[in-house]
């Protein structure tokens, strides 16, 4: 991804807005193995072409450039309702950042710019997006919009998030989601952004609030945000060390080694658990590393859109 080199020294988080239409025109201009490949702007008009549908809206002169068949999408199917949940804990706040960059990024970062990004693409659709942000209270709701004036709203609000130096220190995900899933009256596609950590250890609460999340036959996308080095590596030089609950102020002096073989058993049933329960339930589960780019949850959104009927 090209971004202007005047923003990769500065606060990238300033443009919010700006940030996320290179992030995804980027994204876009790369793309080349995939239903989209051969034109850029114009997947914001246009859907795959499925065998058995009418002939009369494709494209032909798309079909000439990229030998794929493309039917044209006119306005009134471009009525989507998207919704997303971004968990604001103060585990979402590591690794601690003094300054975030697209190169340097924790997991509130990465949650803000995913949907930032999002949310362009959605505008170019002219589709309805909704957000909630939520910790230890459930502290913003906004529901589903398409005009520029919510669009702008909901960008001045993940910016705020982004500039957060202290995040509340509690988690209860479930019961947010219970009452997210409560506001979600019309059919949408849902994307919830988390590292799935929280002080309740009752996980059959968590996965239950999971599954209202797919009441009124909404469609769920978990992007379950994790700094893979060392929070699924345990990857820590073997000295003295104190590990610390951000959100709990629990800690434990230790050599790393001593507890890493565990440690990594550990999150991997958790994350085996979660996997396994997201597809009983047909939620779809998108593990994500916090250092790449953000090309996992655009290709992952992509594929969404394109079967969300």
């Amino acid at each position: 991804m090209k971004i202007q080199s005047e923003l990769q020294k500065g606060k990238l988080f300033q443009n919010l807005e700006l940030l996320a239409k290179q992030v995804v025109e980027g994204f876009i201009s790369g793309i080349h193995k995939s239903p989209f490949h051969g034109f850029s702007a114009e997947f914001a008009e246009h859907k795959i072409y499925n065998t058995g549908e009418s002939t009369k809206h494709i494209d032909w002169k798309l079909y000439g450039k990229t030998d794929k068949l493309y039917t044209k999408r006119y306005e009134e199917e471009t009525n989507l309702r998207c919704h997303m949940i971004l968990d604001n804990s103060a585990s979402m706040y590591y690794p601690e950042r003094k300054e975030l960059s697209l190169d340097n990024l924790n997991k509130i970062g990465f949650g803000v710019l995913a949907i930032a990004a999002l949310m362009n693409i959605l505008k170019k659709q002219r589709d309805a997006v909704g957000l909630s942000i939520f910790a230890d209270t459930y502290s913003h709701y906004s529901p589903e919009k398409g005009s520029e004036r919510h669009h702008q709203m909901l960008l001045a609000k993940l910016n705020e998030v982004s500039l957060e130096k202290r995040p509340e220190t509690d988690t209860r995900t479930y019961t947010f989601i219970h009452q997210i899933a409560e506001k979600l009256k019309r059919r949408s596609l849902i994307f919830l952004f988390t590292d799935m950590f929280q002080n309740n250890t009752e996980d059959d609460s968590l996965f239950d609030a999971l599954r209202h999340l797919k009441y009124n036959k909404h469609e769920v996308v978990i992007f379950h945000l994790l700094d893979t080095e060392t929070e699924v590596g345990f990857n820590f030089e073997n000295t003295p060390k104190r590990f610390m609950d951000v959100e709990t102020g629990t800690h434990i002096d230790v050599f790393a080694d001593t507890i890493k073989e565990a440690y990594e058993k550990e999150v991997a049933n958790f994350i085996s658990k979660l996997k396994l329960t997201c597809a009983k339930y047909k939620i779809k589960y998108v593990e994500v590393n916090v250092q790449d780019d953000l090309s996992k949850v655009l290709n992952t959104f992509m594929i969404e859109r394109q079967a969300f009927g």
